[in-house]
């Protein structure tokens, strides 16, 4: 349709190459009859796992076109990893860079699938059905799968998140509450194997706007696009906005063109909620929920400056609610595990009917919901207010410690740019607290004083046993921070 109404306008930008509707419709047409060509057929799999590029973008909205689910791997996964993966999702072709070909070549079991580069003029170029193909048209069912989402595997084996084709058509369909139309220009600059990228990108390209695609995240990179193109929508993960307001740079750019930024992903503090909405034009908005689905939060940080330690309130047409370990509902007020349920809810993991099983929660009057393994509870206002992962929940001599709250008080001290706190066996508690900071630029490394300093902020129950002064916190490639890692490193140290 865009490429009809509107095919002389820019649909992507990357990296200096620019295509327009028209071109990028005949492009992925070229995709997809190439598809058929191969005998792929519809509800079958393909694996992606490059860079973000345009021709990645044509490569997945052609398998969408010709029906075929898509499966976009992240290149930061492990060998082994990223074999399993292509083989638990079935796919017979999977299209990758340099990058991944390696990890795949190191892999102890390699996947028997077809690999076409789509970084060598002999590849992807190659492959594709020639200039003016048309592909067989396919009508496509609401149910069938739209992609396969992997999890990122920090807390065991990547499982595969089933997302239909209604879903992700009614989350497009509900962006134009958000803005998104024929003169929203994306600035994208997360990958494109991720969720928290995708409900930016399909929704810009679905409602005929422009997407500028970064295949790597650089702050001074990002000021200079947002200013040049005039950017009007970006998804950032916190990390990236913590980046961005911390160069030089950041108050001479004109970002006056923003309409709308969004965060989710990770935990955004409140502090740089305030920072983004002080510095920064254009409503900010915070999304919490889970690639999974289930339900999500939303909070307009603009419009409830108040509430900004908060994640929000739940969705129209979602529904929260909380759970104690035993799978009942906690009285109001109360701490509990958040379960939800909404029209976004994934089909479940590919492949993995037991997995499936151990995410669902059933009500009383037999309604599905998904667990977020989050622990949190909804103030009198109906906001939600995250207190931790229940896996990072520190349990010490039988008393519950949040994690996040001796993050909030680590962040007060003047030379910490960034803290995270994990539990750790002890043999007299059972689990104690040990905290990981990164320090501000120009900082002195003086932890004791600095562990001293939060244990008089600190109850007496949440006192630090340990702090570490690291260089940099381990993150996944969207910006979590990885808490296993720090976790099993101090282990193995102690």
């Amino acid at each position: 349709m865009n490429a009809t109404a509107r095919g002389a306008q820019v649909a992507l930008v990357c990296e200096g190459r620019t295509v327009t509707y028209a071109g990028f419709d005949a492009l992925v047409e070229r995709v997809a009859a190439a598809l058929q060509r191969d005998g792929v057929e519809p509800t079958e799999v393909i694996a992606i796992c490059a860079a973000g590029s345009i021709d990645y973008a044509a490569v997945f909205l052609g398998a969408l076109r010709a029906g075929v689910a898509v499966a976009p791997l992240a290149p930061s996964s492990s060998p082994d990893a990223l074999a399993g993966m292509i083989d638990n999702s079935g796919a017979r072709i999977a299209f990758v860079d340099a990058q991944a070909r390696e990890l795949l070549a190191a892999a102890k079991a390699p996947p028997p699938v077809r690999m076409i580069a789509l970084d060598t003029p002999d590849g992807y170029d190659t492959w594709l059905a020639p200039p003016g193909a048309v592909a067989q048209c396919v009508e496509i069912r609401p149910e069938w799968a739209f992609n396969i989402i992997y999890s990122s595997g920090t807390t065991g084996a990547p499982k595969g998140i089933v997302q239909s084709h209604a879903m992700r058509f009614a989350y497009t369909r509900r962006s134009l509450e958000r803005g998104y139309g024929p003169g929203a220009v994306t600035l994208i600059s997360t990958p494109l194997y991720s969720n928290t990228t995708l409900v930016s990108f399909f929704p810009t390209l679905a409602l005929g706007g422009t997407v500028l695609l970064m295949p790597k995240f650089d702050a001074a990179a990002y000021l200079e696009l947002a200013e040049r193109y005039r950017a009007t929508h970006s998804m950032l993960v916190p990390v990236q906005y913590q980046r961005l307001l911390a160069h030089p740079d950041f108050d001479r750019h004109d970002l006056s063109s923003f309409v709308g930024k969004f965060c989710t992903s990770a935990p955004f503090a409140a502090g740089l909620k305030a920072e983004v909405l002080r510095r920064w034009p254009g409503k900010l908005t915070e999304y919490y929920g889970m690639t999974e689905g289930g339900a999500s939060c939303e909070l307009c940080a603009d419009e409830f400056p108040d509430k900004l330690h908060t994640v929000g309130r739940p969705m129209p047409g979602h529904e929260m609610r909380l759970i104690d370990p035993d799978g009942k509902e906690v009285a109001s007020g109360e701490i509990g595990e958040v379960v939800g349920r909404s029209p976004a809810m994934m089909t479940g993991y590919y492949r993995q009917p037991d997995k499936t099983a151990e995410a669902e929660w059933y009500s009383p009057d037999g309604q599905r919901f998904i667990r977020t393994g989050d622990v949190g509870r909804f103030d009198e206002d109906g906001f939600l207010v995250l207190m931790d992962r229940k896996k990072d929940m520190i349990i010490s001599g039988g008393f519950n410690i949040y994690p996040s709250d001796i993050e909030q008080v680590l962040m007060q001290h003047p030379d910490v740019a960034e803290a995270a706190v994990v539990g750790v066996p002890s043999e007299r508690w059972g689990e104690t607290p040990v905290a990981f900071v990164r320090l501000k630029a120009g900082a002195l490394r003086a932890e004791s004083e600095m562990l001293a300093w939060g244990n008089e902020r600190l109850g007496k129950l949440q006192r630090i046993s340990e702090l570490v002064v690291v260089d940099a916190l381990p993150r996944s490639a969207i910006g979590k921070v990885m808490k296993r890692e720090l976790r099993e490193g101090w282990v193995k140290n102690v």
